[in-house]
């Protein structure tokens, strides 16, 4: 992917979005006036813009409603989701029919419940398992790419739904959700945090306080739908729910901070589970990066510090974690081979990024990894017999995809890591949220990790994105109904103003040799290869010939970091929070380039 920035802004892949004048205009029949003057409007506030909060913007517009606005507090849209690896579980679908897979809305059904510990509310679990083939029908039908079932962890049958070319869900979502919101036009407010949703004395909803670089104001509206997120990357509320979780590293992203819950329990919104805290068990412990379940879906195995087997790899998140807290150094490697490799596209991003070890030989990788070469050598050989023999004999894992005789050979040191917050705002089948008193708060809604209920103990792999598509569009279809119902729709104020490219003028004279040079840097998932331009002394251009980051995080990086080093003239600038490791690789790689360029 080759990318330019030559003095121009490039924008987000997101829009930015501001407030019109407040000029009366004709209203459409079916929409009431506006009558507050110095506020902004909206009939529908959704606060964040992860996965949830996309998918309920998009739905709400299509459901009719025409004055949707998102507020996000970070500096691009995606939050958790451009993380996701695995894909979406969903039951009875075409793709399982073309596959020969027999799988029921029942069974589905009986796994989740089964891997909560029947904790999960069932009618929840019922209502995402009932809507989840319509899930991967909606994300294909608006340009997204679900194509492809295969088996995840806790699931009874192949189950989960990915890309067609085997990469991570997550960015292909982020990516699909982005386009539609440009097409349906719907405002997008970066780097606005909402403070305060606002009642009357009725406890009627009837706004949101927001705060950006503008200042403060407010959005009067008639529903919220609050899809903030978990609170996995607030540590300290994380140890006061499980004070066991101190000290370990955590997969969210920076701005996975418990917001949402805090938003409405302010106004009374009950809270369910919040005690129930997923690690997920292969984390790389210097990086945080996750590796997908679909390594051992597709025929991995775990092996601890000695070379041996432990667990079945298949089994849920909880007991593979628990099974490497057990190990020596409570860590284990994940091992594969060649094709286990060339079946997954997700892997390359690990290798690229220099977190795996590869060897010609087994006996080669055990002295790399530093485990008992014998060992690991007999741990593969009895894999591989109980892979062509179709049974398990140690750990009774059905599901053994390959068996790992195919040269080169891979590890990937793991443990386990704070992954997933399941406790959250009590919500009902129709993601209206709950109060205290078990009553429904008129007009508020709730989608995705900021919710509790769905996942019980404990989330299966492949059930949260099924989760923020499902009840995002329930929330984006019910709030747009109570909308209809409170008063109808009105003219949109904040209105969309696509990027434009302007030009960036440093504002010091750079101190650089004029001319055309090469630079290299490590991102998130591994090498940025950069060409910069000095004239006249100034750093006046950048081309990026080569990046494998996380899109969505990426490009929120490079339209902020390198006009930043250009108006400044220096690679220190601000690293974009939530793409810290994409800007950190950006301004390393354009450094590396100006060293040859300083007088």
């Amino acid at each position: 992917m080759r990318k330019k920035i030559a003095m121009l802004l490039v924008g987000l892949m997101t829009l930015t979005s501001v407030t019109a004048c407040s000029t009366k205009q004709d209203a459409p029949a079916d929409t009431k006036e506006q009558t507050t003057e110095n506020n902004k409007q909206a009939d529908i506030v959704i606060i964040g813009a992860g996965g949830a909060g996309m998918s309920a913007a998009i739905q709400a517009r299509q459901n009719g409603a025409t004055n949707v606005v998102v507020v996000e507090k970070m500096a691009q849209t995606g939050g958790n989701t451009v993380r996701a690896t695995g894909g979406l579980n969903a039951s009875e679908t075409k793709f399982q029919a073309e596959k020969g897979i027999e799988d029921s809305n029942e069974l589905f059904i009986e796994d989740t419940m089964k891997g909560g510990k029947n904790l999960n509310d069932k009618e929840l679990v019922t209502t995402l398992v009932e809507n989840s083939n319509a899930a991967v029908e909606w994300v294909n039908e608006i340009g997204g790419d679900l194509g492809v079932v295969a088996m995840f962890g806790g699931a009874s049958v192949e189950r989960i739904h990915r890309p067609s070319d085997t990469s991570a869900v997550g960015p292909m979502l982020v990516k699909t959700f982005n386009k539609q919101i440009e097409t349906l036009e719907i405002p997008v407010l970066l780097e606005t945090t909402a403070k305060q949703i606002v009642v009357d004395e009725a406890g009627k909803i009837t706004g949101v306080k927001i705060s950006n670089a503008e200042g403060e104001s407010t959005i009067d509206c008639t529903a919220v739908i609050i899809a903030t997120g978990g609170f996995g990357a607030n540590l300290d509320m994380v140890v006061e729910y499980d004070p066991s979780l101190k000290g370990f590293v955590g997969t969210n992203h920076a701005g996975a901070t418990g917001d949402g819950i805090a938003l409405g329990t302010e106004i009374g919104a009950a809270t369910v589970d919040l005690d129930q805290i997923q690690i997920h068990p292969t984390v790389d412990p210097e990086t945080q990066t996750l590796y997908t379940e679909g390594v051992r879906g597709n025929g991995a195995i775990l092996v601890n510090l000695e070379g041996k087997r432990f667990v079945n790899e298949l089994l849920t998140r909880d007991v593979v974690s628990a099974a490497i807290l057990e190990q020596k150094d409570e860590t284990s490697y994940l091992v594969f081979d060649q094709a286990v490799r060339e079946s997954l596209s997700a892997i390359e991003k690990y290798v690229s990024a220099g977190l795996t070890v590869e060897a010609d030989t087994i006996e080669e990788l055990a002295e790399k990894i530093n485990v008992d070469a014998a060992t690991l050598k007999e741990t593969m050989t009895n894999y591989a017999s109980y892979q062509a023999a179709g049974e398990d004999k140690e750990f009774g894992r059905e599901d053994m995809a390959a068996s790992l005789t195919t040269p080169k050979y891979y590890a990937a040191k793991c443990a386990p890591g704070i992954h997933h917050t399941m406790g959250g705002l009590k919500i009902n089948t129709n993601a209206e949220v709950v109060n205290t008193d078990g009553n429904v708060i008129s007009g508020l809604f709730a989608a995705g990790e900021v919710t509790g209920g769905v996942h019980g103990a404990n989330r299966l792999g492949g059930n949260a994105v099924a989760d923020i598509v499902v009840f995002g569009r329930i929330a984006g279809t019910n709030a747009a109904k109570f909308v209809v119902d409170n008063g109808g729709n009105t003219t949109p104020t904040i209105v969309v103003e696509k990027t434009e490219e302007v030009e960036v003028t440093p504002e010091v004279q750079g101190n650089f040799v004029d001319g055309t040079y090469k630079g290299t840097s490590k991102g998130n998932n591994g090498d940025i290869n950069v060409e910069v331009t000095v004239e006249g002394g100034n750093l006046v251009k950048v081309d990026v010939l080569e990046q494998h980051e996380t899109e969505g995080l990426y490009d929120s990086a490079l339209a902020k970091v390198v006009p930043a080093m250009i108006q400044k003239q220096t690679t220190e600038v601000d690293a974009v929070t939530g793409a810290t490791n994409s800007s950190n690789g950006l301004m390393g790689a354009v450094a590396d380039a100006l060293k040859d360029a300083t007088k």
